[in-house]
């Protein structure tokens, strides 16, 4: 398809005003299905061009920053496809959550301002009908800019035009939050732009290091050209702290349980599977790839820095008794596999890093699906308060249970297969090189993997075994609109785990081209 990649791009983004109107004038279930079809759309041309090979477009732009293109090929089509199969997905669960969101809002508008409410309940129906419909508006042409900037990140050609994408996702992003997020909600949005953004500014001046000194920020000519070491170094150390922020690992994670916390929960289903990993396609496709000597001084200490955030990540999840922040440093841990897999510097250990990616989304998109299913339906985040849930809701509990399987690595979940690439890359380094600390980080990652079967195990007999409190008596299932997504991810998570030559075959192929094997 001729302009394919350029078409998924920009045209939720050329769209989104519709999306808005249509909310604003209609209500938010047109909206809703304009914004499922748009991105429906994306989705199979994303996936179309996947499955025809390497695909790659070049626009003419400015002679400062150079040529302006997108590039899918075995890197960048599992994240591109995983970013817009959980965006399409998502959609649909928006609906029911976000109304229920916007009513609460409502009220606690009233609240605050009672001379504004009407007198009678008709009046007030109908102030409440309009207030869905504007916000529904705003939150889909929100949603759909997001899921552009996420994509346009992982195709990008050029420095400048990676910075752009990368700062066009944080901005809707702190929309998202600050608008319809929980507690503080503009505080917590302000410090997801802070953050963020700090990290955005230290990758552009790595970036700057490297387009100035060999005179282009296309891709193309940094891979053939000869950059100083003293430059290369210090760009790269920028690269990956840059990168640490929107990985949210350890150090530079600061951010993200509150922002996860806080966000509406199909954006966090958003937020932590598919945006944070974009830090890790960074790393794979900036140092990795474009400096390969600097990466193999540095893959130890990613390796080193991988396990410190997977088992800080797991101890402080096992700790929480809030669903969303529990799945908050189950992300934080599981940011840390990918960063453990890259610093394994081994085809393998590259290419479950990769997969770890995929099964994260799948596995953890469910389970915060989860979690906004409780939170509407039973009106609590507290796992304390929870128990029994399983006879209430079984579709809910089925779903939970696989998401949980796939993010612990056991097998038929997708899972499994990552975290045994992983695992078995790290090893085989450790043992070509001799090295007693990378065998001392193994059999420490694999304490890890414990802890994560810890915290994951714990939270599912909390919230569906065990007696029914009787203030849950009467909870029902969620809507389909909300069951259904997880369903698809879950059968999903199943199939790539019986078949991962899905993405495993491509990834294995850029993997092994980019470390020369």
């Amino acid at each position: 398809m001729e302009y394919a990649l350029l078409q998924a791009v920009f045209l939720p983004l050329l769209l989104s005003p519709i999306a808005y109107i249509l909310g604003r004038k209609v209500g938010p279930t047109p909206a809703m299905w304009f914004t499922f079809a748009i991105l429906l759309y994306t989705t199979i041309i994303v996936i179309n061009a996947a499955l025809s090979g390497t695909v790659e477009e070049h626009y003419p732009w400015t002679e400062q920053f150079g040529e302006f293109g997108f590039l899918l090929d075995g890197l960048a089509s599992p994240f591109a496809i995983i970013i817009y199969v959980l965006s399409t997905i998502l959609v649909l669960y928006s609906k029911p959550y976000m109304i229920h969101k916007f009513h609460e809002q409502f009220e606690e508008e009233q609240k605050e301002n009672p001379s504004s409410s009407g007198s009678s309940s008709v009046v007030e129906s109908s102030a409440l009908s309009n207030y869905v419909n504007a916000k529904s508006g705003l939150y889909f042409a929100l949603y759909l800019v997001f899921a552009m900037g996420m994509l346009g990140t992982v195709l990008a050609t050029n420095l400048i035009e990676f910075y752009i994408f990368f700062e066009v996702m944080l901005i809707p992003g702190f929309f998202l939050v600050a608008l319809w997020g929980d507690g503080p909600r503009r505080k917590i949005g302000l410090m997801f732009l802070f953050w963020t953004h700090a990290g955005a500014v230290v990758l552009l001046l790595g970036f700057l290091m490297i387009g100035l000194t060999i005179g282009s920020f296309d891709f193309a000519d940094i891979r053939e050209s000869e950059i100083p070491q003293d430059v290369v170094l210090i760009s790269a150390i920028a690269i990956a702290v840059g990168l640490g922020v929107k990985l949210a690992v350890f150090m530079f994670h600061i951010w993200l349980p509150y922002v996860h916390g806080s966000a509406p929960t199909p954006i966090s289903a958003l937020l932590s599977p598919a945006m944070i990993g974009i830090g890790a396609y960074g790393i794979f496709r900036l140092i990795v790839e474009f400096l390969p000597a600097t990466f193999s001084e540095l893959s130890i200490w990613f390796h080193v820095w991988g396990l410190v955030t997977m088992i800080y990540g797991g101890a402080m999840a096992l700790m929480q008794d809030d669903i969303k922040r529990l799945l908050a440093y189950s992300s934080i841990s599981q940011m840390g596999y990918l960063l453990f897999g890259i610093g394994s510097a081994s085809t393998m250990g590259l290419a479950g890093a990769e997969m770890m990616y995929i099964t994260h989304g799948l596995g953890k998109g469910i389970l915060f699906m989860m979690a906004g299913i409780i939170i509407v339906k039973v009106g609590t985040r507290s796992i304390s308060k929870l128990g029994g849930l399983a006879g209430k809701m079984p579709i809910t509990a089925v779903c939970a249970v696989i998401g949980a399987l796939t993010i612990m690595g056991v097998p038929p979940t997708s899972g499994f297969m990552g975290e045994w690439i992983l695992f078995y890359g790290a090893l085989e380094t450790a043992i070509a090189e001799g090295s007693t600390l990378r065998a001392v980080t193994f059999g420490l990652g694999l304490v890890a993997t414990a802890l994560t079967m810890s915290y994951m195990l714990w939270m599912l007999k909390r919230i569906f075994f065990g007696k029914t409190p009787e203030h849950l008596e009467n909870v029902k299932e969620g809507s389909w609109y909300m069951t259904a997504p997880m369903m698809v991810l879950a059968g999903f998570t199943i199939v790539l785990g019986i078949y991962p030559d899905i993405f495993l075959k491509g990834i294995m192929g850029y993997m092994s081209g980019v470390l020369g094997v």
